[in-house]
């Protein structure tokens, strides 16, 4: 049988046939999905016109070129000479150089300044010290998880290198199977909201896609123990694929190391951080509420050292016979909608993960061009027959109203949010009306990790919105910085003052109330009624938002120290202001299939309690005559 070695020593023997002579290939190597070229003739290589381009069509995989040692120049020397070549208005906070790959890792405040002209200065680079500039942006607000993350893969810099080696020779493994066939199988998320998890099956490759919690319910996670998944054994799982961050889709992903799973997991590198920090924030809030997590910082770590980031668009192998393209999904920074197409051309399915189908104030609307797709695996949190969603702008005005009301009162505007995605959007929302007199000007403070959220999403500005991004690189106007954004780094004493302190807005989180800050907020403004409780985003059933949404007019808190439960009496105002969710309304989701071209055949409506998701099945029916499906958890569909 052929296996991954005799396939390297075969392309290797193929490259040298089709490069010129005078390039010699050094070794040939896969380091996850990519096919790596070793070559002490780089610059030779990138001036033949198309010729990378043509072995990656030759070989249908990416290609990356990489020097040998004895064609870099000594660091210190290089140092000099790049620093020597980038404009000092570029802004280089750092270089960091990593001999195993001959590449040179430049942090600049200005990236394009380091590129330069179509990318002359790179060239310029590469060709007087050899080695190969890679540019990352210095994020304009300090970001502690940006910075750790990069630090920490810095330090398992060998460890990564050796996983993506292991990775590349499984997905490039010769295949074994005589027959096609595609299966999905639910593992959660299925006439409920949370813990998604599903499997995509062929006869060569398993797929995990996504593995979260269930807001609200604590215990119930996927079911991983499925005869499919994690019973048949950790290594029976090729890959995991995280649509997006938020813990109902993310949360028990390093719990899969701790059974073992020892695989890549790719996401977009916005996802990557956004993940590792929720899921820290996860253990901090349960050992805060005397829980006990189901795994510890360790697997947070090693989740983060097998994550290969995809860029939106890019084509990638994640298995012999599976592609992996992820694309824009318009829910929160990084989300995407991920699209595998199975074995040359047999079938196509995408995941919407969560989607927002129309372009908001933070980002643009989700993608729904795919060549194909046979089956769409939708979700369908706001499928209900009745589920629409304010216009943007009457939203916005509504919430104006509210704010107003609230302040002529002298009282507190709480904001329950998720510190992702829904606090950002809230922020410039806030920051507009107040720049623009809509609303008085006021303090908003921040707590949770809302304000670290904030310094991440400015440190992917390529992945906001265009005039938003054009607002923090080229304007120097970046509205996260205005004066009246207040982080609360001072606890329970601090929330005190600003209780006692002048009319004000609170942004916090848990979105949903199922912990954190916003237990503390109640504790201190639940009594007020000046202050206005004002909801923003889905309560799912079962969380204390949705019980509190609904009327009720009592609570049951823990205190401070965690030593038992006390009861509060909520007199504040509660609002509830729709618009702002991050999710497609019915409208949306039913638009989102519409201008789908070619409509999928197949439908199956996830991620919605029974209600939505049984409406939205039998509206796409009857609509558009697909096939439309409301699984139930644990069931299994053979899709070709």
């Amino acid at each position: 049988m052929k296996t991954t070695h005799d396939s390297i020593d075969e392309i290797h023997a193929q490259i040298d046939e089709e490069t010129p002579d005078d390039i010699e290939i050094s070794s040939v190597q896969f380091e996850g999905p990519d096919l790596v070229i070793y070559s002490p003739d780089v610059e030779t290589f990138a001036e033949r016109d198309r010729l990378v381009p043509k072995l990656a069509s030759t070989f249908k995989k990416r290609i990356t070129v990489r020097p040998t040692a004895d064609a870099l120049v000594p660091e210190r020397k290089a140092e000099g000479t790049i620093r020597d070549t980038i404009p000092d208005d570029a802004g280089v906070q750092s270089l960091d150089f990593d001999s195993s790959t001959g590449e040179v890792l430049v942090e600049a405040e200005k990236p394009g300044m380091v590129i330069g002209r179509h990318g002359e200065t790179l060239e310029e680079i590469r060709a007087a010290v050899g080695w190969t500039p890679e540019v990352v942006r210095t994020p304009p607000i300090e970001s502690s998880t940006v910075s750790n993350v990069r630090n920490f893969l810095k330090q398992e810099r060998d460890e990564r290198r050796d996983i993506l080696e292991d990775v590349g020779r499984q997905i490039h493994r010769p295949t074994t199977a005589d027959n096609q066939w595609v299966r999905i199988t639910t593992l959660g998320c299925c006439r409920e909201v949370g813990r998604a998890a599903f499997l995509l099956s062929t006869p060569e490759t398993r797929v995990l896609i996504d593995c979260g919690d269930k807001p609200g319910a604590e215990g119930e996670v996927p079911y991983l123990q499925a005869p499919e998944a994690l019973a048949a054994g950790p290594d029976s799982i090729d890959a995991v694929v995280l649509t997006h961050a938020h813990l109902d889709h993310s949360a028990l992903i390093p719990i899969l190391f701790k059974y073992g799973y020892d695989g890549p997991i790719y996401a977009t590198e916005p996802t990557r951080d956004l993940m590792g920090l929720l899921q820290l924030d996860y253990l901090d809030v349960a050992s805060k509420e005397g829980r006990t997590p189901p795994y510890d910082s360790s697997m947070v770590r090693k989740a983060l050292k097998h994550t290969i980031p995809v860029e939106y668009g890019n084509v990638t192998d994640i298995a012999p016979d599976v592609k992996l393209t992820m694309h824009n999904a318009g829910h929160i920074l990084g989300s995407a909608v991920s699209h595998f197409h199975v074995g040359e051309g047999f079938y196509n399915v995408a995941f919407s993960g969560d989607i927002h189908y129309r372009d908001t104030r933070l980002l643009d609307g989700a993608v729904n061009d795919f060549p194909r797709v046979e089956t769409l695996v939708l979700e369908s949190t706001y499928g209900g027959r009745n589920d629409y969603q304010t216009d943007q702008e009457d939203s916005e005005r509504k919430l104006e109203t509210v704010i107003n009301e609230a302040h002529e009162k002298g009282g507190k505007i709480l904001i329950p949010a998720f510190a992702v995605g829904r606090s950002q959007e809230l922020m410039l929302v806030l920051e507009e009306a107040m720049r623009e007199d809509r609303i008085p000007t006021m303090p908003v403070y921040l707590d949770g990790m809302i304000r670290e959220a904030t310094a991440i999403h400015a440190a992917y500005p390529d992945h906001l919105r265009e005039r938003l991004r054009q607002r923090i690189l080229y304007e120097d106007d970046n509205p996260f910085l205005a004066d009246q954004f207040r982080p609360v780094d001072g606890g329970d004493e601090m929330r005190r003052d600003v209780v006692d302190d002048e009319p004000s807005i609170v942004l916090t989180t848990s979105g949903m109330i199922t912990g954190g800050p916003i237990m503390s907020w109640l504790r201190l403004l639940g009594g007020d009624p000046e202050s206005t409780l004002v909801f923003v985003g889905y309560q799912a059933e079962g969380t204390l938002g949705r019980q509190i949404q609904q009327g009720r007019d009592e609570i049951s808190l823990n205190d401070t120290a965690g030593r038992g439960a006390n009861r509060v009496a909520l007199n504040m105002d509660v609002q509830t202001v729709d618009g702002f969710s991050g999710h497609a309304d019915r409208q949306g989701l039913e638009n989102f299939v519409r201008t789908m071209n070619p409509r999928p055949e197949t439908v199956l409506c996830v991620h919605g309690d029974e209600s939505s998701t049984d409406h939205l099945s039998s509206a796409l029916y009857e609509e558009f005559g697909m096939r439309t499906v409301a699984p139930k958890n644990l069931e299994t569909f053979r899709l070709d």
